[in-house]
């Protein structure tokens, strides 16, 4: 490939120059997640969610001398971690839209598919930080409960409810990642999650207790239920893995198809 300056009478010929490896797309993407105020404090106010949902769960349970166990501590950092990792994958993709720098983005590197893959690699890599760091918190407090107690300290966590809680961790992060490529702005992907998140599976509850049929095929269509065995660390049957990868092709792959398949034909203004 070449170009001419105009007026220096020369071409200039950038065949040679190497394409930008992808593992610097992946250090820059991970950079942009904390480079601006808004990535940096949620960031940041995922870690210490986490830890204050642990606390007060640790004040509580010392105070009314309630048993509990290495899995109950980190069990509670569902709710705190799950509602703000999606918003997390957001704001990977939305951000270069609503802050106009897809345009810099796609100058600087024109193959999108490498972008988004790095993207996606950073949402993933996060979640499993979160994981980590739950889990590291949840020793702590664990440990403490012992202290304070007197109690028989319960390690209590199998590899198969850790893998269970990473994968849903993932999956969280990558929905709001498929929202967020889906719908390419920042605050209607947020509030779809969190349509998704607690007035669809509301809406799904009532129907399956008022309508018999439909009831039948709400475990085909709720990805929220469909990954109860997940959260709870229970582990999940075959049909009920069944049910929760027809209900992830629903409202995980399909949206995130369509989404990333949208990015790759946008037009950057």
């Amino acid at each position: 490939m070449s170009a001419t300056a105009p007026g220096l009478g020369h071409a200039l010929d950038i065949s040679s120059t190497s394409p930008t490896p992808f593992g610097r797309l992946v250090l820059v993407e991970l950079r942009k997640t904390w480079d601006t105020r808004a990535g940096l404090w949620l960031l940041i106010s995922t870690a210490i969610l986490t830890g204050l949902v642990m606390a007060i769960q640790l004040a509580v349970v010392v105070a009314q001398d309630l048993q509990v166990s290495y899995n109950d501590f980190l069990t509670s950092t569902n709710f705190s971690i799950g509602l703000l990792l999606p918003v997390i994958g957001i704001l990977l993709l939305t951000s270069e839209w609503s802050q106009r720098t897809a345009m810099v983005t796609f100058s600087l590197e024109p193959r999108r598919p490498h972008v988004i893959a790095a993207k996606f690699v950073v949402g993933i890599a996060l979640a499993v930080v979160a994981v980590v760091i739950a889990l590291v918190l949840a020793a702590i407090c664990n440990a403490l409960y012992g202290a304070l107690s007197g109690d028989t300290v319960v390690w209590d966590q199998s590899v198969q409810q850790t893998a269970y809680f990473v994968l849903l961790q993932v999956i969280g992060m990558l929905t709001g990642f498929a929202f967020a490529a889906l719908l390419l702005n920042s605050p209607a992907a947020i509030v779809l999650y969190m349509v998704y998140s607690f007035v669809i599976p509301t809406i799904f509850g009532l129907g399956a207790a008022l309508i018999g049929w439909f009831e039948d095929i709400r475990p085909w269509i709720d990805f929220n239920d469909a990954q109860t065995g997940l959260f709870d660390g229970t582990g999940m049957s075959g049909s009920e893995w069944t049910h929760f990868a027809v209900s992830g092709l629903i409202w995980l792959v399909v949206p995130l198809t369509i989404g990333v398949s949208r990015v790759l034909r946008a037009e950057v203004k």
